[in-house]
């Protein structure tokens, strides 16, 4: 009789389980109890319609990811990282700030508002109601409180949330994204896991959805420890193409939108290097020979977002588990990063 033994769990990725169980129910609580704030903040918008985005680490991927939908609607929006900002910072005068940290406590954070001082029409979105973010400057606070898995996941699409009801304050119809957040849908990922079995690392990447190729490669980072990373669509082509073959994984983004015959030229090229090449698609368009295609209902924004952001988790999350015996239990970072 041959016995064989259940791996356990890491307690990492255990703690990354349990905040991604409660990720959606958070985040329509989340929609629904920052509606007052979203509204003053999208008053602001519209008496500026300049923003800027500050974050770092996850905060600033989910700025990259709504940066484009703010465009859309007229606004002309940047997003950088935080610690950028302080070392060299782009003018604040005449503009709508909106300060990103889960936590409310990293040290950017604190010494941007220590050095400006909280310009006036500067807004906070942070999980924590009590942290130095929320008590300082005017915030949409997530429901749920803090994050405690090392990885973003919850917090993600919680502050994705917050900024839907700033969208749908600003005229967005949140339609489409809410019904995915009430009614999420699983996808089988063992095609793609399969896919990457054999690489070395990682790169993703997307156009109108990179900020959702810069959350997952920043999560496959902490994860596996691998140096995986992410290019934009166009700044792939320009020369960093050089890089791929069987040993590096392409995980490409495509949406409903005027990009997504950009991503698909892009991964029929990356499928003629031999890298394995995934594709979220929510595109609505014919799959790409030789890629494995999880796809998705036809969508765009913060719908397409919503419905492809958990199951990329779930293939990060697969994918360090296969590679790290205690994937989800840092070894050099803090979930809080309270140093520069």
């Amino acid at each position: 009789m041959k016995m064989t033994t259940e791996r356990t769990r890491p307690a990492g990725l255990a703690a990354i389980d349990r905040e991604m169980a409660r990720q959606h129910a958070d985040a329509l609580a989340s929609y629904d109890a920052t509606a007052p704030m979203a509204v003053r903040a999208a008053t602001s918008l519209k008496k500026t319609g300049r923003l800027l985005l500050l974050g770092m680490g996850g905060s600033h991927a989910v700025n990259r990811a709504v940066e484009p939908l703010y465009r859309t609607l007229g606004i002309d929006a940047v997003a950088l990282p935080l610690s950028e900002q302080l070392g060299q910072p782009l003018p604040i005068a005449g503009k709508t700030v909106f300060v990103t940290s889960q936590s409310g406590e990293s040290a950017e954070v604190l010494r941007w508002f220590e050095e400006t001082g909280g310009p006036q029409e500067t807004f906070g979105l942070t999980l924590e109601a009590t942290s130095f973010l929320a008590s300082t400057a005017p915030s949409l606070v997530g429901s749920g409180g803090t994050e405690l898995a090392f990885a973003a996941t919850r917090s993600l699409t919680v502050t994705l949330a917050l900024h839907l009801a700033i969208l749908s304050a600003l005229g967005e119809d949140p339609t489409a994204a809410l019904a995915v957040l009430r009614a999420p849908k699983d996808h089988d990922i063992a095609a793609a896991l399969a896919a990457l079995e054999n690489v070395a690392t990682v790169v993703t990447s997307g156009r109108r959805l990179q900020g959702v190729a810069e959350a997952l490669a920043l999560g496959l980072t902490e994860l596996s420890r691998r140096p995986c990373f992410s290019l934009e669509g166009g700044q792939l082509r320009h020369g960093p193409m050089e890089m791929l073959g069987p040993e590096i994984g392409l995980v490409l983004f495509r949406g409903l939108d005027e990009t997504a015959g950009l991503v698909t030229a892009m991964a029929v090229s990356a499928v003629d290097t031999g890298a394995p090449v995934i594709l979220f698609d929510a595109s609505g368009q014919a799959p790409v020979a030789g890629a494995v295609t999880i796809r998705f209902t036809p969508a765009t924004g913060l719908a397409a977002i919503f419905a492809m952001l958990p199951v990329a988790q779930r293939l990060m999350i697969a994918f360090a588990d296969a590679r790290v015996d205690n994937a989800g239990t840092p070894v050099r970072s803090t979930k809080i990063t309270r140093s520069e």
